[in-house]
């Protein structure tokens, strides 16, 4: 088979240091990394990763310095919550997850840093190539999931990730991971149903019945989407034979 294709996204004050003295050092690792230098591993949106993923890469790896020692003092938090995002979505549309790795790589570690491509660049080989290549249903996903990731309130839910659940308030309260898991997993399926709902009257206008048998989703959960959406006037309604037929604001009633 081809050489894994990997995408690296690592940060400037530790892991591209650390790159670098491999480089210096004469450490043997694989050549298929193509190196993306950022400031802080923080620095990097979910929808660079998905975006890579999207586009036919076999693997992404975002690299860091060690907790404790982030140049920015806690950008590497953030890094690890954005991969956690990252491979949740993925997980829900059936995408191999250990296709992205996080790492901490000081500027100290070049052997580490080679040791690493070269481990992530066998585990790639053993996944085969990338299955977008023959995917499109797995793009279109891959494309519904970056909509996801760029949601406001996700992506506040991520920024303060950490101050929620590692970092005690004043009160000294913080929630538990397993009530944080279960947040995330619901505002993420919210979102997808959203997207899904959009895609579906883009164009036509479909009642709330037919848009749940389409997305085989509650009739009540789809009417609470439908009564947001109007509201932020993304969807609007008209009144047909006594049932209210929603489409999506811009598209053309059918």
């Amino acid at each position: 088979m081809e050489e894994p294709k990997i995408a690296g996204f690592l940060c400037n004050w530790c892991s591209y240091a650390g790159a670098d003295l491999a480089g210096v050092s004469r450490f043997s690792y694989p050549t298929n990394i193509r190196i993306i230098r950022v400031m802080c591993s923080g620095r990097i949106d979910p929808i660079f990763i998905l975006t890579a993923l999207e586009r036919g890469l076999d693997g992404v790896l975002v690299a860091g310095c060690h907790p404790g020692d982030c140049h920015y003092l806690s950008g590497n938090y953030q890094a690890k919550y954005k991969i956690r995002l990252v491979k949740k979505v993925l997980k829900k549309i059936g995408f191999e997850t250990k296709r992205v790795r996080l790492e901490w790589v000081s500027a100290s570690e070049g052997r580490r840093f080679a040791d690493l491509i070269t481990e992530f660049t066998e585990e790639l080989k053993s996944l085969g190539p990338s299955p977008v290549k023959e995917s499109v249903e797995l793009r279109e996903s891959l494309s519904e999931v970056k909509q996801v990731c760029a949601d406001f309130r996700l992506r506040w839910v991520i920024s303060r990730a950490r101050d929620l659940v590692e970092i005690q308030n004043a009160h000294g309260e913080r929630i538990p991971e397993e009530k944080f898991e279960v947040l995330l997993d619901g505002l993420i399926d919210a979102e997808l149903t959203i997207i899904k709902i959009l895609k579906l009257i883009e164009g036509k206008g479909l009642s709330a019945e037919e848009i749940s048998r389409e997305l085989e989703t509650p009739t009540e959960n789809v009417m609470e989407h439908l009564i947001s959406l109007t509201d932020e006037h993304r969807v609007e309604f008209i009144i047909k034979n006594h049932t209210a037929i929603f489409s999506k604001v811009g598209g053309e009633d059918k």
